[in-house]
């Protein structure tokens, strides 16, 4: 019998369009540039994603992780890119009050 692997559903198609932990991991991807904004991940094994990971943490690592201390211009695109997620997510429901199963 062949097991059909897990794949991830794209950031589109997560929940409340992406206001997940991958979601969010995507979103910083297209703001290092790691990934073109037009990379949704759909389709891709959670092992591909992993990588991904790894990329986004080594690409925070100089900023401490911290978005204060982004320079402009990527601070300006996440904040652009976040906010963007942020209306979507709002639009479908999506509330920023933590859940009990949160």
């Amino acid at each position: 019998m062949r097991r059909s692997k897990r794949v991830y559903p794209g950031i589109h198609n997560d929940e409340f369009g992406g206001m997940t932990d991958i979601g969010k991991m995507i979103r910083d991807a297209w703001v290092f540039g790691i990934l073109p904004e037009t990379q949704t991940c759909e389709g891709w094994e959670y092992s591909r994603l992993e990588a991904l990971y790894d990329q986004v943490f080594s690409a925070w690592e100089p900023y401490g992780h911290l978005v204060s201390r982004l320079p402009d211009e990527l601070r300006e695109r996440h904040r652009r890119i976040h906010d963007e997620a942020l209306a979507r997510a709002r639009e479908l429901g999506w509330d920023a009050e933590p859940r009990d199963d949160d």
